[in-house]
C-alpha cells in the first residue's frame, strides 16, 4: 500500500553491470571487471583500468580509470579514486572523483569529497568536507578587501559606496 522513498534505489538490481555508472552517465563501456564480492575481506591497494564493483570489504586505497559501485553492506576504510563513483556502502577515508559522485540513500561517508558534479540522494550521510574543482568561488572577505583596496588607490568615491 505505501511506497518507501528509496524504491528507486531498492529495486535496482546490485549486481547488474548497468548501474555500475553513476545516474546520468553514459553507461556505454559497462564492463565490470573487478568485483570483490561480498565475503570478500582484502587488506592493501586495489588498482584498475575498468570499472570495479565492491560488495565486501577492502582495508586499502581503492583506485580506478573508470566506474566504482560501493554496494549496500560494503566498506572501503582508505581513500577512494575513481572517474565517477556511486556510494550505497561506507567509505571512511576521502573520495576523489574526477567526473561524477553520487551517494545513494544508504551511503556513509566519513572523509572529504571532491567531485566536478555532486550528487547526495536525502538519507545518505557525508561528514567531510566538500570540493567542486573547476568552481571559481572567491573568498568574499578576500573580494570586499581587494575592492576597497582599489577604491583608496583610485581615490573613486562612488565604487566605495557600491562596495
Amino acid at each position: 500500500m505505501f511506497k518507501s522513498r528509496y524504491t528507486e534505489y531498492e529495486d535496482q538490481d546490485e549486481t547488474s553491470a548497468a548501474s555500475a555508472a553513476p545516474t546520468g552517465v553514459s553507461a556505454a563501456d559497462d564492463t565490470v571487471e573487478t568485483i570483490v564480492g561480498p565475503s570478500v575481506e582484502v587488506e592493501g591497494d586495489f588498482n584498475s583500468k575498468g570499472n570495479m564493483v565492491v560488495q565486501g570489504t577492502v582495508a586499502g586505497n581503492v583506485r580506478t580509470e573508470k566506474n566504482l559501485r560501493v554496494e549496500r553492506g560494503a566498506r572501503i576504510l582508505a581513500n577512494v579514486f575513481a572517474q565517477n563513483a556511486k556510494i550505497s556502502g561506507e567509505i571512511r577515508g576521502n573520495i576523489k572523483a574526477s567526473d561524477t559522485l553520487e551517494l545513494t540513500p544508504t551511503a556513509v561517508v566519513v572523509g572529504d569529497v571532491e567531485a566536478s558534479t555532486l550528487i547526495i540522494a536525502a538519507g545518505a550521510i557525508l561528514h567531510g568536507k566538500c570540493m567542486m574543482p573547476g568552481s571559481h568561488v572567491t573568498d568574499a572577505k578576500a573580494s570586499t578587501k581587494s575592492s576597497r583596496a582599489r577604491t583608496r588607490q583610485t581615490g573613486d568615491v562612488d565604487a566605495e559606496a557600491a562596495a
